[in-house]
């Protein structure tokens, strides 16, 4: 085939980028936007719906104009996306009724407490392989219908339509014509059964949540529909979408069992392979449906620490530490260690494995000696204790599940390229941690979805071979230490928990 490239449409929580791939994974040409974060009052986090949208196509425009490349080049287009943050448009206006509300939003918590306090925690996590959380999509769709007035009648009427982002993107892209979802997405919503590959209808009238406004659920490499000519000067397929975490697990060809990812970025999230089997975390770990090139089901265990590098900007913008946030690393090495200073960044709470809502954040270990150097260590080394927490779960899982335990660490977001917390990463973890040449892994993944679906790439083997290592960071701490410091972290948690 002459049309040998693939966009993909990176659409993330502060901003929107465009990025074209060649057909072996390499970058082409890049664009990106930032957008407006809007606030309502604490703990509430929206986006502009039509922001999303002309901030995405913008930079679609501008990195094909970078690539000097037409639509006649494209094989497809893959969409990756800020996964959980809920849209609720009208079908035939294509207008949103809201604002988007954010993933980080947690105004629908009352109504989470309802439901943990109801007992219907073990039956939520046994169709979705979730816990019940204000995270999740549900639960702000029906804080939606329960306060934006004649949203419910609308709804009943079967006037609204309700969707991811990667689903706007697509009614967007498609003109109306398309509303639709991949498996990994709607895995993200608490209402999809992801064991049978469909809409929990149970949950569905639990939550009282119409079933006329969700989107045709589809395998991630899929032949979704046809961007119109208009917004990119030509027809072009899109045929791949993956949540933005599924997305960098298959980007990093994470395909196996004993391989895992971890995303560091304003949060991190890490995600390892189950295969075929649904498998439930006794750790307090997610189970999630990973992308799907078939109608095969595919399952990962995922863990989400909510605040990685936005400790670093705590340090720029809270305590004025550093100017900017590439400052870190040169301050964290002026002193040889934390000077026993441990950091539990627990501003918004604990994720996984803790899931501690009340949990704050808590400084430990200081003394007069302590200096804003050793906080700088232990705030950049507080990323990587959550995250070893985590593999230390996900281990602990796939043992007990009589499969191996994590044999390497796959990395990619802003942070992994900070040489100082990849080493110590690999040392609280007794693993090597892999940082691959292409770390837009994210994006990588959406494009790979989209050339599978296009004949672009022909199997995972293909893709998997593509692959490639920047660096190896290989443990060099002795055992015995590391896991005296994983002590230290798990008592310092404590404090931050304590009630």
């Amino acid at each position: 085939m002459t049309a040998r490239y693939l966009l993909a449409l990176d659409q993330g929580t502060s901003s929107s980028r465009s990025i074209v791939f060649d057909h072996r994974g390499t970058v082409v040409a890049m664009a990106q936007r930032e957008f407006r974060q809007i606030y309502p009052q604490p703990g509430w986090v929206e986006h502009d719906p039509t922001e999303i949208w002309t901030s995405q196509l913008a930079t679609a425009r501008e990195a094909l104009a970078a690539a000097r490349l037409s639509t006649k080049d494209l094989a497809g287009i893959g969409i990756t996306n800020q996964r959980e943050t809920t849209l609720l448009w009208n079908r035939r206006t294509g207008e949103p009724i809201h604002n988007a509300i954010v993933w980080q939003d947690r105004r629908a918590e009352p109504l989470c407490a309802e439901l943990r306090d109801a007992g219907m925690g073990e039956r939520v996590q046994r169709s979705t392989g979730l816990v019940i959380d204000a995270y999740f999509s549900a639960t702000k769709l029906r804080w939606l219908f329960d306060h934006v007035p004649g949203a419910r009648e609308a709804a009943d009427r079967g006037e609204l339509a309700f969707g991811t982002v990667d689903s706007w993107l697509l009614w967007q892209l498609t003109r109306g014509q398309v509303h639709a979802t991949d498996v990994s997405n709607a895995s993200r919503t608490m209402l999809f059964d992801i064991r049978r590959n469909q809409w929990d209808e149970e949950l569905l009238q639990l939550l009282k949540i119409p079933a006329s406004v969700l989107p045709e659920v589809h395998p991630s490499s899929h032949l979704y529909g046809v961007a119109d000519a208009e917004f990119l000067g030509g027809e072009v397929p899109i045929a791949g979408i993956a949540g933005d975490q599924q997305s960098a697990l298959f980007g990093q060809a994470c395909f196996r069992p004993g391989l895992a990812k971890n995303t560091y970025g304003t949060g991190c999230f890490m995600l390892m392979p189950t295969g075929p089997r649904f498998e439930t975390s006794a750790n307090g770990l997610l189970t999630t449906a990973a992308a799907q090139v078939d109608g095969t089901p595919q399952f990962a265990f995922e863990g989400g620490v909510f605040i990685g590098g936005a400790v670093v900007q705590w340090l720029r913008d809270g305590l004025r530490a550093i100017e900017s946030s590439a400052q870190v690393q040169a301050l964290a090495e002026s002193v040889p260690d934390a000077g026993g200073v441990v950091f539990v960044p627990a501003f918004t709470g604990l994720g996984a494995p803790y899931w501690d809502a009340d949990a704050r954040g808590a400084i430990v270990g200081v003394t007069r000696g302590t200096t804003v150097a050793h906080i700088a260590r232990a705030a950049l080394e507080s990323i990587a204790f959550q995250s070893a927490a985590l593999l230390q779960a996900m281990s602990r899982d796939a043992v007990a599940a009589g499969g191996a335990p994590v044999s390497e660490l796959r990395v990619d977001g802003g942070a992994c390229v900070n040489d100082l917390l990849m080493q110590f990463q690999a040392d609280l973890l007794g693993v090597p941690v892999v940082r691959p040449k292409v770390i837009e892994t994210t994006a990588l993944g959406a494009a790979y979805l989209a050339g599978l679906a296009t004949g672009v790439f022909g199997s995972l083997d293909e893709l998997s071979e593509q692959w490639q290592v920047q660096r190896r960071f290989l443990p060099t701490m002795p055992r015995a230490r590391a896991q005296a410091l994983m002590e230290g972290w798990e008592h310092a948690v404590r404090q931050a928990t304590a009630k």
